[in-house]
């Protein structure tokens, strides 16, 4: 077969891409534009280190954030329009579930399945709802297995440089594309495709790779290895409630349960399925991720999302090539129904297109109690949406305090927080209630360190008279901040005003530090 002519698609097929990807696109815009869903908590942070653009981030490597600062030169940085990037993410990343179902052999109905499949994971919506280092690792994964398979079937040499270069920029994004590579070179050891270990080309793409990343690790050393830190708090702290179990579990869930045989086929077919064999190396990818997702025991479902795309493009594949007799025919439409079915029942369950108030009604009529991965207390909403309320209710309950001061307290005033949603949206929403930028001690906020301020007169966002009273002369409740639909902890929230520090604020800076 000449793959020149079995990769070239058809217009149905490029009709069938294109409108996946508008439809894509469309969907989470009108999520954006329609629903009285705000910033998600982590956004208003991501626009935080967007204005203090560095080689890293305590909690990520720089792409995403360098990504969102040419955005918002470009569109600016409104709710809308900071979530233009991800939509495309999105949009991508199902043209290219198509384009390898196409490369794997696929006509027109895999082209489609895949396509479909990619467009009804659960998670991916959800990703691609917010702006998030994750919706450019979908994509990015989903790149290196167009390239592996044109590697496998072309046979150039030169592809291994432009492999090098996506996942170096994936390395930038984020570190988890470490697990690609040890999949990478698994793959490479346990099929056919060894013969490329006996050439220059792996370990010239390996050394690409390393040296794109090679800012965020000299960022480390100097700052202490501020990212294994970070790693090892979470998984000590905030992830400590996952196990092993539950990500393996939860595998045949986020994706779409009725897209569940499609990758579990996909993963089978590559290793045992005659057609898809000399694509065995994306079976091994598959799995070297997942065992070392699973052993880690505190590794989130959503982790190996990004693997999905090329399993999808397999499943399909085989289904195309094996749903024709009278029996099984009638599969090849009944079965993206059931997809589409299901998903337009659990679509409001990952993005927001329902009014709050209905999303609440419609979850308890199925049954569904909300979640956080985190473990932490909840109320009506999940943590994925209740994370995008209360935001400017901050900013403008502490503005109310410090338009209380003095012109002259004002310039002294630091507004301090132990949680970047929180400074976030101080430094978000304060341009519009005239507040200074926050400072805080919650990752990155604790390296841009005190912003000058003495801590002579400081409004602390958070915590209890108890906690504060040690450590100045003075300290009055001056406020609350109450929110509806937010997280539990961020409705309630005590406003203090506190004169007098201590010791200096530079001084106990130090100590301060909160990486989670």
């Amino acid at each position: 077969m000449n793959l020149n002519t079995a990769s070239k698609l058809t217009k149905n097929e490029w009709m069938i891409l294109g409108g996946f990807a508008l439809l894509k696109i469309l969907l989470h815009s009108i999520s954006t534009l329609f629903f009285e869903y705000g910033f998600f908590r982590d956004e208003l942070y991501y626009i935080a280190c967007s204005d203090n653009l560095a080689l890293g981030y305590v909690d990520q490597p720089p792409l995403s954030i360098f990504l969102l600062k040419l955005s918002s030169l470009l569109f600016g940085d409104s709710l809308i329009a900071i979530r233009i990037l991800p939509s495309l993410a999105g949009a991508f990343t199902i043209l290219f579930t198509g384009l390898l179902a196409k490369r794997m052999g696929g006509s027109t109905y895999a082209v489609f399945l895949s396509c479909l499949a990619s467009f009804c994971s659960l998670i991916f919506v959800g990703m691609n709802s917010y702006y998030s280092m994750n919706s450019i690792d979908i994509l990015i994964w989903v790149c290196v297995a167009y390239i592996m398979v044109r590697i496998v079937q072309e046979r150039k040499s030169w592809l291994w440089i432009f492999l090098g270069i996506i996942l170096g920029l994936g390395l930038l994004n984020k570190i988890g594309i470490l697990f690609l590579g040890c999949g990478i070179l698994a793959g490479l050891l346990l099929t056919s495709e060894r013969h490329w270990l006996k050439t220059k080309w792996p370990y010239l793409t390996g050394g690409i790779a390393f040296l794109l990343f090679l800012p965020y690790i000299f960022w480390n050393i100097n700052n202490d290895l501020a990212h294994i830190e970070f790693i090892r708090n979470a998984s000590e702290e905030k992830y400590s409630s996952l196990t092993a179990f539950k990500f393996i579990i939860d595998q045949f869930l986020i994706n779409n349960p009725l897209n569940f045989p499609l990758w579990i086929v996909g993963l089978l077919g590559f290793l045992f399925y005659k057609p898809l064999k000399p694509y065995r190396i994306f079976g091994f990818i598959y799995l070297t991720a997942l065992f070392i997702l699973a052993i880690n025991g505190t590794s989130k479902a959503e982790y190996l999302a990004p693997a999905y795309p090329m399993l999808f493009a397999g499943g399909a594949v085989f289904f195309e090539k094996t749903l024709h007799s009278k029996v099984l025919y009638w599969l090849r439409f009944a079965y993206p129904l059931l997809i589409i079915a299901t998903t337009l029942i659990l679509l409001p369950l990952v993005l927001p297109i329902l009014p709050v108030d209905h999303f609440i009604s419609y979850s308890e009529k199925l049954g569904l109690k909300p979640e956080s991965n985190e473990g932490k207390e909840l109320s009506e909403l999940p943590q994925f949406y209740a994370d995008r309320f209360g935001w400017e209710e901050k900013a403008r309950d502490v503005a109310k305090v410090y338009n209380s001061l003095s012109t002259e307290e004002k310039t002294k005033c630091a507004i301090f927080s132990n949680n970047y949603g929180r400074c976030g949206a101080i430094d978000y929403f304060g341009e519009k209630y005239e507040l200074p930028k926050s400072i805080g001690n919650h990752n990155n906020y604790w390296i841009w360190g005190t912003r000058g301020y003495s801590g002579e007169i400081m409004i602390i966002l958070g915590g209890s008279l108890e906690d504060h009273k040690p450590n100045f002369e003075s300290v009055v409740l001056a406020g609350k901040s109450d929110c509806e639909f937010c997280m539990p902890y961020e409705d309630n929230v005590n406003i203090f005003l506190c004169r007098g520090i201590n010791e200096p604020l530079k001084e106990i800076w130090p100590e301060e530090k909160h990486y989670e």
